[in-house]
């Protein structure tokens, strides 16, 4: 028997308006929400256009208290100026919607050039912004985003610590660990990432950045949302991590695309997992 959520078939893309379809899902029901929105018309979603403040209360009421809803998002350059939309959105769900900014991050792209003009900078990021419900994650597992730590196996010896009040104290000697948690930078190779069928998508996100926040804030058993689930990407990451999904898009071709994809592409995509699960393994054992 098919599982449902409200009126919604489960681990299945809907086509439609994704505001609309927000407002008929239940409150409190998903765990994570992870999407990319069509920001500042910088690509060509054939006309469709968002009402990101409308979305940003719709889902703050069907997150789950401690939930989570990344948003990856960029901003337009006009006439040598920014459109603050990231900042804008970031500002607006968190005074307007209910979230709180859990923590800001950066998706620096390695190894692909970027976009560049003769009198600005070399733009290689995107930034991850992380919205929270509620008054702490109801689920944070950091141990499969540990990277070495560069010093990892040595012992610190210090020279004290100083409070805020000023007083210095001594510290015992401690020993590093050989992991440390990651940061705030997450690099992902987007050279090469995914199949011929992903990037018939106009705008796509690396096919493990979703992978990993549905690992870290996402339940076993849980629920993953994307309002805007364009390539597929993260159904894939939901299925290869045995988590349930639930698919937005007002695009009938990209709905189709997504759910071909899954069909398809699934089996490279677990390749790919086995591929990260042995890099993991390596730097653990060798510290690189």
């Amino acid at each position: 028997m098919t599982e449902k959520l409200g009126e919604f078939e489960l681990n299945d893309i809907h086509e439609g308006d994704s505001l609309e379809l927000l407002k008929k899902l239940p409150e409190n029901s998903i765990d994570l929400m992870v999407t990319s929105p069509p920001y500042d018309d910088i690509r060509d979603y054939k006309g469709f256009s968002l009402d990101l403040s409308g979305i940003g209360k719709e889902l703050f009421r069907v997150m789950k208290d401690g939930g989570i809803a990344v948003v990856v998002i960029q901003d337009q350059t006009k006439n040598f100026g920014k459109s603050l939309t990231s900042f804008k959105t970031a500002i607006d769900w968190c005074e307007n919607a209910g979230f709180k900014l859990f923590e800001t991050l950066i998706y620096r792209k390695y190894g692909a050039e970027g976009a560049w003009w003769n009198k600005r900078f070399r733009v290689d990021h995107e930034y991850m912004l992380v919205f929270l419900k509620g008054e702490r994650p109801q689920y944070f597992n950091k141990e499969p985003l540990k990277i070495p730590s560069k010093h990892g196996g040595k012992t610190m010896t210090g020279g004290g610590t100083r409070l805020t009040n000023g007083i210095r104290i001594e510290t015992r000697a401690i020993k590093i660990n050989p992991m440390k948690c990651r940061g705030t930078i997450w690099e992902y190779m987007t050279a090469g990432d995914g199949t011929r069928l992903k990037h018939n998508h106009p705008a796509t996100y690396p096919d493990k950045l979703p992978y990993d926040f549905i690992q870290c804030f996402c339940p076993p058993e849980g629920i993953v949302l994307d309002v805007f689930m364009g390539s597929g990407t993260t159904a894939l990451a939901s299925l290869a991590l045995k988590r349930k999904f639930l698919g937005f898009d007002i695009s009938k071709e990209y709905v189709e695309l997504a759910k071909q994809r899954i069909k398809e592409d699934l089996p490279i995509y677990l390749e790919k997992v086995e591929e990260w699960k042995a890099k993991a393994d390596q730097r653990k054992l060798t510290g690189i």
